[in-house]
C-alpha cells in the first residue's frame, strides 16, 4: 500500500545522510548572565545550537562569542519580520556574532526560539560562518529573523558564549542544547 506515494518497504525511503550527536545542554534554574559550552570536541563537520530563551526583564538582543574573542571581528546581517513590516541590518567590525535582534520573550508561554548552525567549526583554513533562525510569539505580536555572522578568524571554535548584547539576564527556564553534525 502506498503510503505519500512511496511504497512502504523494510528500508528506509530515503537515505539517512549525517547525524547529530548531543554534546551538551543547559537549562537555568536561576537568572543567569551568559552560557558557555566549553571543551567542544573537534571531530565533528558543523555545529548546531537548539534554544529556547527567556529575558529576565525587557527585551534584547542575542549575541555569541568563540573563544573568548571579544575584539571588533565579527560581522553580519539580518533580515526581520514584525508583522506588517520587514526590514533588513547589517553590522561590520562588531565585537560579537549577532543571533536575534530584536525582543527576547519574557514570559515562559513566548519564549524566543532558536536554531544557530555553526558551519565547518574545527577547518582551520577558513572563517567561521553563523546562520541562524530565530522568531518568539508574543500573543500576536512576534517577530522572526533569519541572520548570517562571520567570524573573521580561522581558529577551530572550542568555545562558544552566549549573552545578551544589553546585560539583560537568561531567565530561569532558558535552555541551550549543543549538536556535533557529522
Amino acid at each position: 500500500m502506498p503510503i505519500l506515494g512511496i511504497m512502504a518497504s523494510s528500508r528506509p525511503a530515503f537515505e539517512l545522510v549525517g547525524s547529530y550527536d548531543s554534546l551538551a545542554t543547559v537549562t537555568l534554574s536561576a537568572n543567569t548572565a551568559s552560557i558557555e559550552f566549553a571543551g567542544i570536541p573537534s571531530g565533528y563537520k558543523h555545529l548546531q545550537i537548539r534554544g529556547s530563551m527567556i529575558g529576565a526583564s525587557g527585551g534584547s538582543l542575542i549575541v555569541g562569542n568563540f573563544n573568548s574573542d571579544t575584539g571588533a571581528n565579527y560581522t553580519w546581517h539580518e533580515l526581520n519580520g514584525a508583522g506588517s513590516s520587514a526590514a533588513a541590518y547589517n553590522g561590520l567590525s562588531v565585537s560579537y556574532s549577532r543571533w536575534f535582534g530584536r525582543n527576547v520573550g519574557t514570559s515562559s508561554t513566548a519564549p524566543t526560539g532558536m536554531v544557530v548552525d555553526i558551519l565547518d567549526y574545527a577547518n582551520t583554513s577558513k572563517n567561521k560562518t553563523v546562520r541562524v533562525l530565530a522568531g518568539m510569539d508574543a500573543n500576536g505580536s512576534g517577530e522572526v529573523s533569519l541572520t548570517s555572522s562571520l567570524w573573521l578568524n580561522t581558529t577551530a571554535i572550542s568555545s562558544i558564549t552566549i549573552k545578551t548584547h544589553d546585560s539583560v539576564n537568561f531567565a530561569s527556564g532558558t535552555s541551550f542544547a549543543l549538536y556535533g553534525v557529522k
